[in-house]
């Protein structure tokens, strides 16, 4: 099935690398108008979006904007929907376990920054973004969790898990207060996937115990979770689909 989504526009957070600059491929190459925030990778944002004009897709618009700084957040998003005057499907993909720390050890900037970038970046965007999708009467919200939400996290990472925990709260709530206004609000929980984000924040050794325990034995691909996205933003194919938590872990967890 040609899943398209031509015509819609799309705000993906964090789409420079990994996971977000999947996503951000496979809705251009689907015909979704574009765009696509990042922080300070610039380079690589401009070669996501290079790539997804070679691959025949629209250009797409680049917004920067730091999650950390919250007052950047109404000009970020603003500036999307001022340009194009509605906003189809939001991606609320930004977001890092920044430094792993037990919690005994852990400074009280560590704790707020990994709590704001990972949940309250989600907050502020979506929260931005509501009015819009009510007055258009439709819309779809993909929050990206964490296998760690479920599981706690490896060590060192339990207020990250704490943060993608809140999301999925966050998704369920928001379903339910949304639903009337057909806006579906769902989330995708990641396993471990072989991206950047655990050259940063996984030492190798703790990186391959985890893959070794995944029943399909290996780690998952951005791709194989962008093909998630582009699931829940089909209304074509996940349209009586909201409030749900789809898990992309290769069997590291069964409900």
């Amino acid at each position: 099935m040609d899943v398209r989504l031509d015509g819609k526009v799309a705000l993906v957070t964090g789409a420079s690398t990994g996971i977000g600059a999947a996503i951000a491929r496979l809705f251009g190459s689907s015909g979704a108008i574009l765009a696509l925030h990042y922080n300070t990778n610039k380079a690589e944002i401009l070669e996501v979006a290079a790539g997804i004009e070679a691959a025949g897709g629209l250009k797409p618009i680049l917004v920067q904007g730091d999650f950390l700084d919250t007052s950047s957040v109404d000009g970020m998003v603003g500036s999307v929907l001022e340009k194009f005057g509605r906003l189809d499907i939001l991606v609320n993909n930004a977001g890092a376990m920044l430094d792993r720390s037990p919690i005994d050890e852990m400074p009280e900037k560590l704790y707020a920054d990994v709590m704001e970038l990972n949940l309250g970046s989600v907050f502020r965007v979506t929260k931005k973004v509501i009015p819009y999708m009510k007055q258009q009467k439709g819309g779809v919200i993909i929050n990206i969790s964490s296998i760690a939400a479920f599981t706690g996290g490896a060590p060192g990472a339990a207020i990250y898990a704490a943060s993608k925990a809140a999301v999925v709260a966050l998704t369920k709530g928001l379903a339910k207060e949304l639903a009337p206004f057909h806006i579906r609000v769902n989330a995708i929980s990641p396993g471990v996937i072989d991206t950047p984000f655990h050259d940063k924040a996984t030492p190798q050794e703790v990186y391959k115990a985890l893959v070794a325990a995944i029943p399909l034995g290996r780690a998952g691909t951005a791709e194989e979770l962008a093909a998630a996205a582009l699931f829940l933003a089909s209304d074509q194919l996940s349209g009586f689909i909201t409030g749900e938590v789809l898990q992309v872990n290769g069997g590291a967890l069964m409900a």
